[in-house]
C-alpha cells in the first residue's frame, strides 16, 4: 500500500494493491474510494446482511463517519481511498447519513489513474496530488447524487470475456457478438458504463496483469509482455510509460 497525508492531515491518499482481503471499516473515518479494476467478492454496509458484489472500474463511493462498511474478496482489485478530516467533509461534501456512490464516472477514473501515476514515481509531486484529491471531492459534493447508470446482464459478459483472453488479440468485432449489438451499440454502452473504451478497458487490463507479473515473479519482461496480452517488449513499455510514468524496467527496480 502507498500512502500520503495532503493539506496538513485533511486528506489522506492510500493506493491499495490487488490482493485478496477481508477488512471492516469501523465507521471512524469519512473516505471516498475509487475503483480502478473490476473486482469481486462479497460485502455488508451498515448491516449484517452479506451480498455480493461484482464492481466495475470508475465506481466513486462516500462512505460518512458511522456507516459500517465490510468487504472481502478473494482477488481483491486496485483501489484507490481517501480518508476526509471531519471538519474538511462537512465543509465539503453532502450532508449524509448512508453511502453513496456512482458508477461509470469518468471523470473520477481519469483522476485515479492521475493519482496512480504520481503516487508510483519516486518523486512525489504533493501539488499535483493535492489539485487531484480536491477534484475528488469537488466530483462528490456535484456528481455522486445522480442516477446510477443500468449495467446491462450481457455487458458483464464482455467483461468476462476480456478477462479471460486478455492476452489474445482481441476485436471490437468479436466483443460486440458476445454483447449481442453492433459494434457501436457496444461502444457507446460500454463507455457510458465502463467510463472507458473497450480498448482502454483492454490495455488497463493488461497493464494490471503486467504488474502483477513483475511483482511476483522473475520472468524476463519480453516473456510478461506476451503474457499479458502485448504484442512485443516495446509495446509494453509504451504502455507503461503513458499509464505509470516509466518503464517494466524501472516499476521491477521500484517494485
Amino acid at each position: 500500500m502507498l500512502s500520503q497525508r495532503l493539506l496538513d492531515g485533511k486528506i489522506t491518499l492510500q493506493l491499495l494493491p490487488r490482493a485478496a482481503y477481508s477488512a471492516r471499516d469501523p465507521a471512524r473515518w469519512r473516505t471516498l474510494g475509487i475503483t480502478l479494476e473490476r473486482q469481486q467478492g462479497v460485502h455488508a454496509i451498515d448491516s449484517d446482511r452479506r451480498v455480493d458484489f461484482d464492481t466495475l472500474p470508475g465506481v466513486l463511493a462516500y462512505t460518512p463517519r458511522g456507516v459500517e462498511v465490510f468487504s472481502e474478496s478473494g482477488s481483491g482489485g486496485e483501489y484507490l481511498l481517501l480518508q476526509l478530516d471531519d471538519s474538511f467533509a462537512e465543509q465539503h461534501l453532502p450532508p449524509v447519513n448512508h453511502r453513496l456512490q456512482s458508477a461509470g464516472n469518468r471523470q473520477a477514473l481519469r483522476l485515479a489513474h492521475e493519482v496512480r501515476r504520481l503516487m508510483l514515481a519516486a518523486q512525489v509531486d504533493r501539488l499535483a496530488l493535492e489539485q487531484c484529491a480536491l477534484g475528488f471531492v469537488d466530483l462528490t459534493g456535484s456528481d455522486i447524487a445522480k442516477p446510477q447508470r443500468s449495467r446491462p446482464k450481457a455487458l458483464i459478459e464482455v467483461l468476462d470475456q476480456i478477462a479471460e483472453h486478455f492476452h489474445e488479440p482481441l476485436t471490437l468485432e468479436q466483443l460486440a457478438a458476445t454483447y449481442g449489438q453492433n459494434e457501436l451499440r457496444l461502444l457507446r454502452d460500454f463507455t457510458r458504463v465502463i467510463g472507458l473504451t473497450p480498448h482502454a478497458y483492454l490495455v488497463e487490463v493488461r497493464l494490471q496483469a503486467a504488474r502483477q507479473m513483475i511483482e511476483r515473479t522473475d520472468l524476463p519482461l519480453s516473456s510478461i509482455a506476451l503474457d499479458a496480452g502485448f504484442a512485443h517488449q516495446s509495446h509494453m513499455g509504451s504502455a507503461f510509460r503513458k499509464h505509470l510514468a516509466m518503464t517494466p524496467s524501472q516499476y521491477r527496480s521500484r517494485f
